[in-house]
């Protein structure tokens, strides 16, 4: 019995290792690094193998391994007939793609799924809205806190004026300001400012998990709940770090900066394990863009008892490759030769099933 993953393993050591690397370099041999941000550093490494370790083995199971399969071949292709671009190895149904696809539905993949998250908007605005705040709020804190805590980004007073400061990347000056300028302000509040924004998004979400009747009753505390309290208590105990050295004299200080290192670690940890790892397989939906670009424009599949197009002869193909992959047959034979029933058009499945059930009533 193999307890663990080799190919899963493999990855999540490697993005561990990367993760220490970029630390060890990005810091100069550690020379910007502080030594009273280790546990932040141990934790993003720990997590960095348990994202990797996980990413893996779910994308080696065959519907997501399909479409990373098939979202990569339909990445580096162009679809237009005159293209010397080696052929996609796909059903021979299907056609040559007619149109350039890629780059273009990649970005605006990225924008419309990652960045606007338009897909939560036509469900509901309060539910996009709520969603841009947490996204957005946290991936900004993110985005400043690692290159800091990392090393790679640090600052430094010039030796003949205390109030101006340099910006050094990986070592490297690349801009200064005046500790009394509004870039100062900005630069210096930031976090606070994702703190605020993640802490709109979280008052947003805890409304609706008790007033949505629909969310009461299906969501679980390790699911649903426990995120929200983890980010909560990262986003709280950061903006106590900010009342403490600002209005109180630096009083407990030192408890908040402990309590708020134990919770980042604690929601880095969770990550990999719960529902925050969607973060990481809605790269999936990227290649589900592609797909659907290449299903739009390739050949198209026709009910087996209307004729009427009903889906992507690619998508339907793909399918039945992954079904008979999981262990479902789902062909059986008629008068006129064997079916599959991903042939049929879904309106005509639901009239097979109550025409057979009528069938099994005697009616």
């Amino acid at each position: 019995m193999n307890w663990f993953d080799t190919k899963a393993l493999v990855a999540g050591t490697a993005l561990a290792l990367a993760v220490l690397l970029g630390i060890a370099l990005g810091s100069h041999g550690l020379a910007h690094f502080d030594p009273a941000l280790t546990g932040y550093a141990i934790g993003s490494t720990l997590a960095a193998f348990a994202v990797g370790y996980r990413f893996v083995v779910w994308a080696q199971r065959p519907p997501s391994r399909m479409y990373f399969k098939r979202g990569f071949q339909l990445l580096f292709r162009r679809g237009n007939k005159s293209s010397t671009a080696p052929a996609i190895t796909q059903p021979p149904s299907a056609e040559r793609l007619p149109l350039p696809i890629g780059a273009g539905t990649l970005g605006a993949a990225l924008a419309t799924n990652f960045a606007a998250q338009t897909f939560i908007r036509r469900r509901s605005v309060y539910r996009w809205v709520m969603h841009l705040c947490l996204s957005g709020g946290s991936t900004l804190a993110f985005a400043i806190t690692f290159p800091l805590v990392f090393g790679w980004i640090h600052f430094e007073s010039f030796p003949d004026n205390a109030e101006m400061y340099r910006v050094l990347m990986f070592g490297l000056p690349v801009d200064s300001f005046s500790v009394h300028s509004f870039k100062a302000l900005v630069m210096f509040n930031l976090l606070n400012v994702a703190g605020v924004i993640v802490l709109v998004g979280l008052v947003m979400a805890a409304i609706r998990r008790v007033t949505d009747v629909g969310e009461r009753a299906t969501q679980t505390f390790f699911e649903d709940i426990l995120p929200l309290l983890l980010i909560f208590a990262v986003t709280a105990t950061g903006l106590a770090l900010t009342v403490s050295y600002k209005f109180l004299a630096g009083r407990g200080h030192g408890l908040w900066a402990v309590i708020h290192m134990v919770s980042v670690v604690a929601l880095l940890l969770y990550i990999p394990f719960g529902k925050l790892f969607h973060m990481f397989q809605r790269t999936c939906s990227l290649c589900v863009s592609l797909y659907k670009k290449a299903g739009t424009d390739g050949a198209r599949a026709h009910c087996r008892r209307c004729g009427e197009d009903f889906a992507s002869q690619m998508h339907v193909d793909d399918l039945k490759t992954v079904l008979d992959q999981l262990g479902f047959n789902y062909r059986f034979a008629t008068a006129k030769g064997e079916v599959h029933y991903q042939d049929i058009c879904p309106a005509c499945r639901r009239r097979l099933l109550a025409l057979n059930q009528g069938r099994t009533l005697g009616r």
